[in-house]
């Protein structure tokens, strides 16, 4: 259905001039030297100009009925590969293959007027998107249905909120019924009731054969929806192919080191506090980026105050390979806390994480150090990276992987039940 091949898309960005010499300096040197200061300017304006490849060299192909997801950070070129795919911008280089008709959702309420209705916009935007009249009236009750703002069809939608916005455009997308959908991330701006239907409008879309590029920075929408995903970075293809893998591949970007990582001290920051190091600590005491999800290990962060605080407070927040938030835990929790001490030294600090606690897999740690309420010392996302291994844990005796982000090992006790007399004649 889609074939993207070597496409590349190139942006001229300029740069503000340097302006230190003022206006009035400015038109002095035009009037005594008009000609050098004409130089002068077209020399400027060559070296503000800068190129800037949004996408570079990428190729993939999709198949009819596939649901695709993109990710990637801010600026990877997700956005401008939709925008080259629906034929918002033509490709700087390579070219692009389409079979069928495509929506596009690139932007809450694309195509809208602000001093037309509702209504009015439903039959402009369906247009747009490449509707028949005759189409539209035939899909404009299930329309008004799904975006649920019957109440406001005839009010300007320049009246209405970013959430009536976004029903509204997703409503007129979604019922064109193309061959090819694609999806920004827009949805974020609606509530969750109305994210769980746009989600199962897309899953129902793949699953009648349509093809879907959906881009969003959830990765367990991503994981439920897609199969297959495309990682970009810096506007090239990193990888493409099961989910599960892209994800992983992406979120262990931003992690420098599995199990140990250290920061160089430099001297000439005026910093408070320095990162110094963060490792993963096994039972055996040794450093490692794998451990036993039977046996506890600590999170250990080691850190420099450079002048003496008032109070300070060191977190950890661990995420899954999905990145979703398993827990957050601090140093505040503990039953000493006030005694710690906050004068210049080298300081350790240690979170013992227990086994059978968290479910084997992939985990990364941001580690935080701040004043609370007051000010942030230190924060440093993804600063490291640890596998969890099933060798025998709770879930072993049976070959299962079970779902969670924690697997905990609780008790358990069953006991027989006598069984009830039964009276002769009873009821």
């Amino acid at each position: 259905m889609i074939s993207v091949e070597n496409i590349s898309k190139r942006y001229v960005i300029g740069h503000q001039r340097d302006t230190r010499d003022g206006l009035r300096h400015s038109l002095e040197h035009a009037v005594r030297n008009p000609f050098r200061w004409f130089s002068a300017r077209s020399e400027v304006r060559k070296a503000s100009r800068e190129e800037f490849w949004a996408l570079k060299d990428v190729s993939f192909e999709v198949e009819e009925g596939e649901v695709i997801g993109i990710v990637g950070r801010n600026g990877a070129g997700k956005s401008t590969l939709l925008k080259v795919l629906s034929r918002i911008t033509e490709p700087t280089e390579g070219c692009v293959t389409l079979k069928g008709r495509i929506a596009s959702l690139l932007e809450v309420g694309t195509g809208f007027h602000q001093e037309l209705t509702g209504r009015e916009n439903i039959f402009l935007n369906g247009a747009i998107l490449g509707m028949s009249r005759a189409e539209i009236r035939r899909k404009f009750d299930e329309i008004v249905a799904f975006s649920e703002i019957e109440k406001f069809l005839d009010t300007p939608v320049k009246r209405y909120s970013s959430g009536m916005y976004v029903r509204l455009a997703f409503a007129v997308a979604a019922h064109l019924e193309p061959e090819i959908l694609v999806v920004d991330e827009v949805l974020a701006v609606g509530d969750a009731e109305f994210q769980k239907k746009c989600l199962g409008k897309m899953e129902s879309a793949g699953s009648q054969g349509r093809t879907v590029l959906f881009v969003s920075h959830n990765m367990g929408v991503v994981r439920r929806l897609c199969r297959k995903s495309v990682l970009l970075e810096q506007g090239r293809l990193v990888a493409f192919g099961d989910t599960d893998e892209v994800i992983s591949k992406y979120l262990s970007k931003g992690c420098e080191a599995y199990g140990f990582r250290t920061w160089p001290e430099n001297s000439a920051d005026e910093k408070l506090v320095r990162l110094c190091e963060i490792r993963v600590v096994t039972s055996e005491q040794e450093v490692s980026g794998h451990v036993d999800i039977r046996q506890p290990f600590s999170i250990e962060v080691k850190y420099r105050i450079l002048s003496r605080l008032p109070m300070s407070r060191i977190a950890l927040r661990l995420f899954t390979a999905e990145g979703i938030l398993a827990f957050t835990a601090a140093d505040s929790s503990s039953p000493d806390f006030s005694k710690k001490s906050n004068e210049p030294g080298l300081y350790v600090c240690r979170c013992t994480i227990p086994g059978n606690l968290l479910n084997e897999g992939q985990y990364y740690v941001t580690v935080t150090g701040d004043i609370p309420f007051q000010e942030i010392l230190f924060s440093e996302e993804s600063a490291i990276g640890f596998c969890v291994e099933q060798t025998g844990g709770a879930s072993s005796r049976f070959p299962e992987k079970w779902g969670g982000a924690v697997c905990p090992l609780l008790e358990w006790s069953t006991e027989r039940a006598e069984d009830e007399l039964v009276l002769p004649g009873a009821r």
